[in-house]
């Protein structure tokens, strides 16, 4: 079995590849779920998140995501602290998750494995890739937010240009078609 990471910065297109993997019969372990799912029934993580951002990080019984994302973006040691309390779970859980499949290609998709040195992970890394000022378009009409929190965000990630750099394989999701190019990065990994 061969553990591929797929990457990219942010609107990129990684769920659309995700979903064209899915679709052609392979496991995708999507890494923002799972954190989610950690957020709300890991003790450990839970405890940690309170002591970080009180009480009300929690409110209603419900982990306040967009919350935590806000404070996050605006703050980068705090990011890296919650990094470092999330990302080992998340690959535990993947490793975990990885064992359980019987396919050839297992494919982990999350958005910042460059920058949270999971590469060794992975026998590959595929790195979707768009022009930056569609990403922006992109982000800007799925999570109804402005062009400034948008670049916020996208500042947090490294720059795609240092990704191609080191990705094993890139798929332009630039009005290329993707499903040739899926196709083509399985026929590849098969081999």
């Amino acid at each position: 079995m061969k553990k591929l990471g797929l990457t990219g910065n942010i609107g990129a297109g990684k769920s659309e590849v995700a979903c064209l993997l899915r679709h052609m019969g392979y496991p995708v372990y999507d890494s923002d779920n799972a954190a989610k799912q950690l957020y709300a029934t890991n003790p450990e993580l839970k405890q940690a998140l309170i002591a970080l951002f009180g009480e009300a990080i929690y409110a209603d019984s419900s982990f306040q995501r967009q919350e935590m994302a806000k404070q996050l973006f605006e703050n980068p040691a705090l990011r890296q602290h919650v990094n470092a309390l999330v990302h080992p779970l998340v690959r535990q859980d993947f490793s975990n998750w990885a064992h359980q499949q019987t396919s050839a290609l297992v494919f982990n998709e999350a958005a910042i494995l460059f920058e949270t040195q999971a590469t060794d992970a992975f026998d590959a890394m595929v790195l979707v890739c768009a022009p930056e000022a569609l990403r922006i378009e992109r982000v800007m009409a799925r999570d109804a937010c402005s062009r400034e929190e948008v670049q916020k965000r996208i500042a947090a990630q490294w720059p795609e240009e240092k990704k191609r750099e080191i990705a094993d394989f890139c798929i332009e999701n630039d009005g290329r078609s993707l499903l040739i190019q899926v196709e083509a990065l399985i026929e590849n990994l098969l081999r």
